[in-house]
């Protein structure tokens, strides 16, 4: 498999099919990182092409195993930091719909693993901001501490601080609503 860096480099060098790669490895979690941020899926596309863009658009000084990945996050990151400042809207939280989903149509292991996911994200909604963040970054995204730290603009030890900490929150969290853990 190639790497993002020699992809990069490819499409500097004049291979389109390089960028395409990029985007097809990186577009859709990359959307999703972004939509946790501005919770607008339609922007977080936008912002998403945005980031790919300006990465495309001049060369960046991008070398070492995983800094592309940690470069596009930090450009996606910045992107949505700045378009939470231009449009800050109150927004529609799931839980305030009143939906029920036909029960027929889901079978109860779905629906079980469905509702412990909600429980998840509604747990990781109560988190501090860089708590969140950092745990999005190394569970969801699988960076290394160093590419989060890099994303987030942190020392390697703060997000080894930020991790330990959300996860002890977290279980916080868990525990006040009900969820026992399967190793105590």
């Amino acid at each position: 498999m190639i790497s993002d860096e020699t992809a990069y480099r490819r499409y500097l060098n004049g291979e389109e099919q390089a960028a395409d790669l990029l985007v097809e490895r990186y577009g859709d979690a990359l959307t999703l990182y972004i939509n946790a941020r501005i919770r607008d899926a339609h922007e977080a596309e936008d912002l998403m092409i945005e980031a790919f863009s300006l990465i495309f658009a001049k060369e960046r000084p991008i070398t070492g195993t995983g800094s592309f990945k940690a470069y596009l996050y930090k450009t996606a990151r910045n992107l949505a930091l700045r378009h939470s400042r231009k449009h800050r809207i109150p927004f529609l939280h799931m839980d305030d719909l009143d939906f029920e989903p036909q029960s027929e149509l889901l079978s109860d292991a779905a629906l079980i693993q469905s509702e412990r996911r909600s429980h998840l994200y509604a747990a990781l909604e109560q988190l501090k901001a860089e708590y969140r963040e950092a745990l999005y970054l190394v569970y969801f995204e699988s960076m290394s501490y160093r590419e989060a730290a890099s994303v987030m603009r942190k020392t390697e030890q703060q997000i080894t601080s930020l991790v330990y900490r959300g996860k002890q929150n977290l279980k916080t969290i868990l525990e006040r609503e009900g969820f026992v853990y399967a190793d105590e």
